[in-house]
């Protein structure tokens, strides 16, 4: 579902890998659909990667972006814009046991601005993270 969408610092909102070169990728803007070679020096991270802390470890973004969809039945989170206190307060909702010492509002901002931009994009697929569930409970099963 993450795989090849990407946060580039510098840059505002999400991108999709297109090429990868020797001296750079090239990638699309998620809401505007232009494309932009991006160069080593950029700072790049991939979604799939990311992961908040919490107190027993971490949890993958994916995780949570099904938590967020679970929370709003599909539909899109509140605006990463609303208060602080707001963000705090929904951002324990959704993962209760988030570490507030080091997870910070502007994280937490970043994790609604992403999810809203690919919840409105329709990129946010949790169906075919089941299925490999369900495949490797049944390949265990034999």
């Amino acid at each position: 579902m993450l795989k090849g969408i990407l946060a580039i610092s510098g840059q505002s909102g999400l991108f999709k890998l297109v090429a990868e070169s020797k001296n750079n990728i090239i990638v699309e803007s998620i809401e505007t659909k232009k494309r932009l070679p991006v160069y080593s020096t950029a700072k790049v991270s991939a979604l799939e990667d990311i992961a908040i802390y919490t107190y027993e470890g971490d949890t993958p973004l994916k995780e949570i972006f099904k938590a967020i969809s679970e929370e709003e039945e599909g539909g899109p989170a509140i605006s990463h814009k609303a208060s602080g206190a707001e963000l705090k307060s929904y951002f324990e909702k959704v993962l209760p046991d988030y570490d507030q010492d080091r997870v910070y509002t502007s994280d937490i901002k970043k994790v609604l601005l992403w999810y809203n931009t690919l919840q409105e994009n329709q990129m946010l697929d949790f169906s075919e993270e089941e299925e490999t569930d369900e495949d490797q409970s049944a390949d265990k099963e034999k």
